[in-house]
């Protein structure tokens, strides 16, 4: 159990999970590039010692493997899920109580603790600039915070037990932000943060907001965790740390006195200034948009304070560990949240939002002539009204009929759904509705549509496992590859504002309508590069699910509506890159080339071995 970040560097260390970095490192750029090479070849956390432009010590990859954090977390893992479990399932506890007992008594230990003292006294006051200011990728707007522990109080019910603490995208430089003064902050307005500003600008009044960085490393996990209701971030923070979460007030702002760092400051009523760009977890920039804008009224700094820091991209990422660890310690939650389920797995190679593979229930098959799905599109719906899984755009779903399935085994679950999908009764879209804020496939910002393909029954066809002769040659449409058997990527011309969409799909509907092309090959993606799409699966995940909008990009080989329900013979996925989209992100070539000197003989990563 650690009281502060630095005794849990310190046991890294010992136990051969982290490497400190002498030399002078630059953090604009080279700072997460050497991350990212390290968290690529599954190499251990590291401490970067003399970070150029800050007195300040920086850490980043603590998080890079379930292992490390499992290790971290090693002496108060099993209460810490006891109790999580003990949430989803509140019966097990009257069942059992002596069971229990001790769930109960580390729960309660666990409760915040009010210190009457205001702040260590060696802690000191100092300047936005002074911190290690980090900048990610290239065109990145300005230094983000990507490990912050984000406080706020609800205006009408003030008091930490009524409190969020939420992981969301800071911006300490850069824009239109005056340095040292202002600071930006991404969120969404159904997070808890942006229901209590809601409450703030309804009250008339600013709402105080406390940004923790550093402290213990339970502190910074507790703000990525989906906590059932009634467990407070707080709590769990006290539960995974083995030790309460110390707080005071100054100037009435809520203090961690564990943090390492903690900016407070002010969001005032309708105040905002432009956020962004910034490289985020679908592996683009999400662009610039106006944010709500925070004032800041104090920096505080312990004299050894340690920078906690990730860098998002494009999965596999540390953020991919995180949700690891998150499904460990939260378990079955979701089948207690929607009756019915037996697994929902967010896709991490395809940015985890804009795809869900499922398993549902089809208890409804006893009252049908023929297997098809009924419960599942009961099931469908309640999976996309859940939380963060609302912000899906694509779910397969299925059931499992004697058949031991996987959702996290991709190929083989989607050629169980491939394999038995009616494509002209199985796809099932939800037009002009909300998607990620971050995902630009969709038609403004934070809306685009959703589509439901639910498959059960019987086996309908076999799979191609070789590309149709029937793809070759065609007009307009080359390179034919196979991505995984039913799935075949061709290259299409560049899409342009300009082009006529519709008469380029009835080109391909009628080529291949008397073609003879039959269904062992029910989906076709068009692309820019065929060859990048079918070089591994994760390739095809990423590049189909994150750069296209189901309702304007799916269409089909024979379409048709029946009844406002339409369908098709042969899907066709247009994920080709559109004028819309955001850019992907790309590594400096000068920086790559750069950091080499960290990794070379008698250098401080040389044990290191990178592509």
């Amino acid at each position: 159990m650690y009281s502060n970040l630095e005794e849990c560097i310190i046991d890294l260390e010992k136990n051969g999970h982290l490497i400190r970095i002498h030399e002078e490192v630059d953090p604009h750029l080279e700072m997460a590039a050497i991350h990212l090479k390290v968290f690529e070849a599954g190499g251990p956390a590291l401490l970067f010692e003399n970070v150029k432009g800050s007195k300040f010590r920086a850490v980043s990859n603590l998080f890079g493997t379930v292992e490390r954090s499992k290790f971290i977390f090693r002496k108060t893992w099993d209460s810490t899920q006891n109790v999580v479990g003990l949430r989803n399932d509140p019966i097990s506890a009257l069942k059992n109580p002596l069971k229990h007992l001790s769930t109960g008594i580390a729960a309660s230990k666990a409760l915040p603790q009010k210190k009457s003292t205001s702040l260590p006294v060696s802690t000191q006051v100092i300047e936005i600039s002074d911190l290690p200011l980090i900048h990610h990728w290239p065109d990145d707007g300005g230094a983000f915070v990507t490990l912050p522990q984000v406080y706020s109080e609800d205006p009408d019910k003030p008091g930490i037990m009524n409190s969020n603490l939420g992981m969301y995208r800071v911006q300490l430089s850069g824009n239109d932000y005056e340095l040292n003064k202002e600071i930006g902050l991404h969120y969404q307005i159904h997070r808890g943060i942006g229901i209590h500003q809601e409450k703030a600008n309804r009250l008339g009044k600013p709402l105080k907001v406390s940004i923790f960085i550093g402290g213990p490393p339970a502190h910074t996990l507790a703000a990525v965790m989906p906590l059932p209701e009634g467990l407070s971030e707080m709590t769990f923070a006290g539960l995974l740390s083995g030790r309460r979460f110390r707080y005071s007030y100054i100037d009435g702002f809520c203090i961690s006195n564990d943090a390492d760092f903690v900016i407070t400051g002010e969001i005032h009523p309708d105040e905002t200034k432009p956020e962004g760009p910034f490289g985020d977890h679908l592996g683009y920039y999400s662009l610039i948009h106006d944010f709500p804008l925070f004032k800041v009224h104090k920096v505080y700094a312990k004299p050894d304070a340690i920078w906690p820091f990730t860098v998002v991209g494009r999965p596999p990422q540390e953020d991919t560990a995180f949700g690891d660890l998150i499904h460990e310690l939260t378990g079955d939650a979701i089948k207690t949240e929607i009756p019915g389920v037996k697994e929902v797995h967010a896709v991490d190679a395809a940015g985890v939002h804009p795809l869900l593979f499922a398993i549902g229930s089809e208890r409804y098959t006893p009252y049908q002539t023929t297997k098809q799905p009924a419960e599942l599109l009961t099931i469908a719906n309640r999976i996309l009204g859940t939380g963060q899984l609302s912000l899906a755009k694509y779910l397969f779903i299925t059931a499992e009929d004697g058949n031991s399935l996987d959702t996290h085994k991709e190929v083989e679950f989607l050629s169980y759904i491939l394999e038995r999908i009616d494509l002209q009764r199985d796809i099932h879209f939800q037009t002009n509705t909300t998607i990620d804020t971050l995902d630009y496939s969709g038609t403004g910002l934070n809306t685009g549509s959703k589509v439901v393909i639910a498959a059960y029954g019987d086996k309908r066809r076999e799979l191609c496992t070789k590309v149709p002769e029937v793809l070759y040659g065609l007009q307009e449409f080359s390179n034919p590859r196979l991505v995984m058997p039913g799935v075949v990527a061709i290259q299409g011309d560049k899409f342009t504002n300009d082009k006529d969409v519709k008469a380029e799909m009835e080109k391909l509907d009628e080529a291949l309508n008397n073609s003879g092309l039959d269904q062992s090959c029910p989906v076709i993606v068009l692309c820019d590069d065929s060859e990048f799409f079918s070089e591994t699966i994760s390739n095809f995940l990423w590049a189909t699910f994150t750069r296209s909008n189901p309702s304007h990009d799916i269409h089909g080989i024979n379409s048709q509506y029946e009844n406002k329900h339409w369908g098709c013979d042969i899907m066709i996925i247009d994920a080709r890159s559109k004028p819309h989209h955001a850019p992907p992100l790309i590594p400096d070539s000068q920086v790559e080339k750069s950091i080499e000197r960290f990794f070379v003989n008698g250098a401080s990563l040389s044990i290191i071995k990178i592509n």
